[in-house]
């Protein structure tokens, strides 16, 4: 366990300082939640008031769902950058090394997940500017959420991108995964505003859930039944993502090392 550890934090270091050495792409990841949070934001001011649009302060609603927003596409698109080591022959060098397979991923999921909370982090302070008032508490927690959201679209990019190889590949794919998960979940509007029929297909959205309750982490009802349930679902969402994206890594780590040594 502990070479685990050490292993995760040595890959963890590399990741972070590659990041830190490029950091234009934070800066580009962020743009889009920012452009709908002062282009967008303000016209919900006079939605409020719209039969079906929730009670209470219209940014508790609209931040919430830029959040996840950027927890998803922050994280969905991180297996570009290992596609490109694998063909510059870093992933097959890694492979060759004792380091755990699972620290490999988990070590760059890390790095992601930092990236995220920072943005998340700034993207809160910006709508504090225009006007959300949260407590800390209800800050510190919702970006808890958000890292738990970071951490599992990582893990399952670098999966999709480690069985994929191809960037031209990878970008649809994550494209037609992750928008309707997006658009069925709430984030710009609430779902109480659409037909009956298209809530009663959200409501198995589990996405939905996990908005639903950093809302209400942000109307300060952090002991709710809500909040509880959005953090229950993300915690299985992570499981789940862990469990798809480590298992076939393995095989496919094992088949490589075959490979080297039959040629």
């Amino acid at each position: 366990m502990k070479q685990y550890f050490s292993d995760t934090s040595v890959i963890f270091g590399r990741a972070m300082k590659l990041a830190l050495q490029n950091p234009i792409w934070m800066v580009i990841s962020l743009m889009q939640p920012i452009l709908y949070l002062t282009l967008f934001g303000p016209i919900l001011q006079s939605v409020t008031q719209a039969p079906g649009f929730p009670p209470g302060d219209a940014w508790r609603i609209f931040v919430p769902g830029l959040l996840v927003q950027l927890g998803i596409f922050g994280a969905a698109f991180v297996g570009f950058g290992i596609i490109a080591e694998w063909r510059a022959g870093v992933i097959e060098r890694m492979l060759v090394t004792p380091v755990h397979t699972t620290a490999l991923l988990t070590g760059m999921v890390m790095r992601d997940v930092i990236v995220v909370s920072v943005q998340g982090a700034v993207l809160i302070g910006l709508s504090h500017l225009l006007g959300l008032k949260i407590s800390p508490a209800a800050f510190g927690v919702g970006l808890f959420i958000i890292a738990l959201l970071a951490a599992a679209f990582s893990y399952l990019s670098y999966a999709a991108a480690l069985a994929l190889k191809s960037e031209d590949a990878l970008a649809p794919m994550v494209n037609s995964f992750a928008l309707p998960i997006l658009l069925l979940s709430g984030i710009l509007l609430p779902m109480s505003l659409a037909p009956r029929w298209l809530q009663i297909i959200s409501d198995f959205n589990p996405i939905k859930h996990v908005v639903n309750g950093l809302r209400a982490v942000f109307r300060e009802e952090i002991f709710s039944r809500q909040t509880g349930l959005g953090l229950l679902i993300a915690l299985l969402v992570v499981a789940l993502s862990v469990y798809v994206a480590i298992e076939p890594s393995r095989v496919w780590r094992n088949s490589q090392i075959c490979q080297g040594r039959n040629v």
